[in-house]
């Protein structure tokens, strides 16, 4: 007999609910041998006599949080043009420093005072580990403090002509060891010019235009969001903040999405929240929940298929418990609360199941249902849909009966119920 609480399974959203989208155009960076070697990202979600720290700001989180079927950078570089505002900005904490390229503008003016006031910021970024990219007025004098920070230096063939080329080519290689990059390559010319010079690394439209990204992003419910900053704020136990990631399918997803994602810099997939957590610590989680609540926006999938992602979860991990340890049933509520990825990302489960690199139990259960994970799976939904033949055959294999399935299923709600208040 299947559990006497039917669940109602959520139908998918029209389109017009679908998750927010920010425009971000990504340019190939090329070495001599025409290989990929980073991304250029832009944010052409404004105009850009707005670029500001907070569109900084946005630029990177939404490109680190992005839920797309389409990677934006993969395991390349990431050039990211900053303002000197946005360089002291938290979100570059959630950043592996390794593989992101910090864009500096002149100052304008070249003030040296300034550029002496600045030049400890520069040098600590470099030390975290962050690559610095100055275009060529780096090579000027009055940013001579600078010069030994510089990574990359870009030169831009739309406004040097040739023998200012030949002369920076000269001094650079001659005073740093930075790579140089000839950025607006739009002709074969231009590039014999440059590559005939020593140039090694390129940009432009002779290589690759910018392509168009729209990143979606799984929206939290922001008082979800908002409690989660209070918990970090009053430095709430590990169980406590687990307990808030749990309550929330999409913010779950968010968590896991950026820990498990190329620009984190982790060797090793994360596959529970409260590893997560531990890993991340209370300083990060705090700035990648103040970054989401400001890039959340309304709309996006109903509520209510947040809320049967959490029972699923809640109920797959009790009835794990019966015959697994926590950290192993841990795993159960994973593939429960991420069961519902396909109808909240609108896209299909493999594609979803790709975003978080899931190790092979939890991936077969979400797309195939197999294994004990997804014999779970089955009987959760069987719990939902009244399907006795599937609730019989799944509890059969799992070795319960109704009246463990019903309690836990109790348990699930009145816990999920409880976590809503």
């Amino acid at each position: 007999m299947t559990s006497s609480l039917p669940h109602e399974p959520p139908k998918a959203p029209p389109s017009s609910a679908s998750s927010p989208v920010a425009v971000i155009a990504r340019q190939a960076i090329v070495n001599a041998q025409h290989v990929v070697v980073g991304y250029e990202l832009f944010n052409r979600s404004r105009t850009a006599v707005t670029h500001t720290a907070a569109t900084d700001v946005i630029l990177v989180f939404n490109a680190l949080s992005h839920a797309g079927s389409e990677e934006l950078v993969g395991k390349k570089l990431i050039f990211v043009n900053c303002t000197h505002e946005s360089l002291t900005g938290g979100h570059l904490e959630l950043l592996d420093p390794d593989r992101v390229v910090l864009e500096i503008p002149p100052l304008g003016h070249a003030a040296s005072e300034e550029v002496a006031m600045r030049t400890p910021i520069l040098s600590g970024l470099r030390k975290r580990g962050f690559h610095l990219a100055f275009n060529h007025t780096v090579l000027q004098s009055t940013y001579a403090p600078w010069l030994p920070l510089a990574d990359y230096i870009k030169l831009d063939l739309s406004v040097l002509a040739h023998d200012q080329l030949a002369v920076l080519i000269s001094y650079a290689d001659r005073h740093c060891r930075a790579e140089l990059i000839a950025e607006k390559v739009e002709t074969a010319q231009q590039y014999d010019v440059v590559s005939s010079q020593g140039v090694q690394l390129f940009q432009g439209y002779w290589f690759a235009r910018p392509s168009l990204v729209e990143t979606k992003l799984l929206a939290p419910a922001q008082a979800s969001i908002i409690e989660l900053i209070n918990l970090v704020r009053n430095q709430a136990s590990t169980d406590e903040i687990e307990q808030a990631l749990k309550k929330d399918a999409a913010l779950a997803f968010n968590l896991m999405r950026l820990i498990n994602s190329a620009g984190f810099g982790l060797t090793r997939e994360i596959t529970s929240f409260r590893q997560a957590v531990m890993l991340m610590g209370l300083k990060k989680l705090f700035r990648w929940a103040a970054l989401l609540l400001t890039a959340s926006r309304s709309g996006g999938v109903p509520s209510s298929v947040g809320q049967t992602a959490v029972v699923r979860g809640r109920l797959m991990e009790l009835l794990a418990l019966e015959t697994l340890p926590p950290e192993e049933a841990d795993q159960a509520f994973v593939v429960g609360i991420f069961s519902l990825l396909d109808v909240m990302l609108s896209m299909p489960m493999e594609a979803a199941v790709g975003l978080l690199n899931m190790p092979e139990p939890v991936a077969a259960a979400l797309l195939r249902r197999e294994g004990f994970l997804g014999d779970l799976l089955t009987l959760a939904e069987a719990c939902e849909s009244s399907d006795d033949a599937a609730f019989d055959q799944t509890a059969g294999l799992l070795h319960l009966n109704s009246q463990q399935i019903n309690l836990a299923h109790l348990q699930a709600l009145a816990w999920a119920d409880h976590l809503a208040e």
